[in-house]
């Protein structure tokens, strides 16, 4: 059998490719292969039906406190933006003169920010995209004003937002490999599938650079 993907075969992309995570939560379903799986475990005997029982209860307990990991590197990720949030903020009162922010922004911010609802991975995405298409503008200004650099304050606060966007990217990392953990666990047949399946569990979205990230990657820099 030929090699699928073969190093030497001449097509090649020279534009390269964009890869974009999907936005998608992709539900867990077993099916009746599934149902006759158990079935028959019982019917081997009560020891192997008792067995996978006790194996379910395991992997049920596992996902509740995988859980939890992902609460607390998600609370992070919250707390390093809500720090960012009041730090731009403080830039945008020291550069009010000098550039027009736009403050529905700072009103869309508090509403996304710590979101706890279904929808929590989405809020944080789109927070954080907002918060870097701010950072952008701010820099601009920065920029614009050479006055202004001389500015103690503002100096501080660019440092500031520059330190916390790390952190930010730090805690991200940690969220995307509890999250790839969960993405792969869910759909680990037999016991843990199945579980999931009963459970209602879906994929999580990990979290996804910014547009205003991913044309900053662009950007020619020498």
């Amino acid at each position: 059998m030929a090699n699928m993907l073969d190093e030497l075969n001449p097509e090649i992309r020279e534009e390269g490719l964009d890869v974009n995570v999907i936005a998608k939560k992709l539900p867990v379903k077993v099916g009746a292969g599934s149902v006759i799986f158990e079935i028959l475990l019982w019917v081997l005997g009560i020891i192997p039906g008792v067995v996978f029982l006790i194996m379910k209860v395991k992997a049920k307990s596992y996902f509740h406190q995988l859980e939890q990991r992902l609460q607390h590197n998600a609370s992070q990720i919250d707390n390093y933006l809500e720090q960012r949030v009041i730090v731009l903020q403080n830039c945008a009162r020291l550069l009010d003169k000098a550039i027009d922010l736009d403050k529905s922004t700072f009103e869309n911010i508090a509403k996304y920010r710590s979101g706890n609802g279904g929808e929590a991975d989405e809020d944080r995405n789109q927070l954080a995209g907002q918060l870097d298409s701010l950072s952008k503008n701010v820099n601009i200004a920065f920029e614009n004003y050479p006055d202004l650099k001389a500015h103690k304050e503002i100096a501080d606060a660019m440092m500031q937002n520059m330190y916390l966007q790390r952190e930010i990217t730090a805690a991200r990392d940690l969220y995307n490999d509890t999250v790839n953990t969960w993405n792969r666990d869910i759909f680990a047949w037999p016991t843990k599938m199945i579980v999931a399946a009963k459970q209602g569990y879906t994929t999580r979205i990990p979290f996804i650079a910014s547009a205003e990230t991913k044309q900053k990657a662009r950007d020619v820099f020498f």
